[in-house]
């Protein structure tokens, strides 16, 4: 599955979302150097783990998608299953960090209490 944006694909998101595909969203900002590299390691990602959702979130043009949330570290990694976020925090920008993370059994991981709900934020967005 392609990197998906929540200004382009807004159709294809709520279809994986609905699906109850794992979101998995790179928080980011166009600004940030180390962003704009990562975002090439990101979309192959999303290529090799095509049962996930993978969207890029610039936090700059989606500050509402975070609510009370400040991203102070770049790149930024949610992954959320339904309402539960079950990872929320920066990352190192290699693409074995995320392989990792998700090679890990998710269903027993724990919620994460304080975590924007992106899944919520995309499903309202027009």
């Amino acid at each position: 599955m392609p990197l998906l944006s929540p200004d382009t694909d807004t159709a294809t998101l709520h279809a994986h979302i609905r699906a109850g595909q794992l979101l998995v969203a790179c928080l980011c900002a166009e600004w940030c150097g180390t962003c704009r590299s990562y975002r090439a390691t990101f979309t192959e990602l999303a290529v090799r783990h095509p049962e996930c959702c993978f969207v890029w979130v610039d936090i700059e043009d989606h500050a509402d998608a975070l609510g009370e949330f400040d991203v102070e570290n770049f790149p930024t990694l949610l992954v959320q299953r339904g309402s539960d976020v079950l990872f929320f925090g920066p990352v190192l920008p290699h693409a074995g960090v995320v392989d990792g993370l998700l090679s890990r059994d998710l269903g027993v991981a724990p919620a994460v209490d304080a975590a924007p709900d992106l899944r919520g934020w995309l499903l309202e967005s027009a």
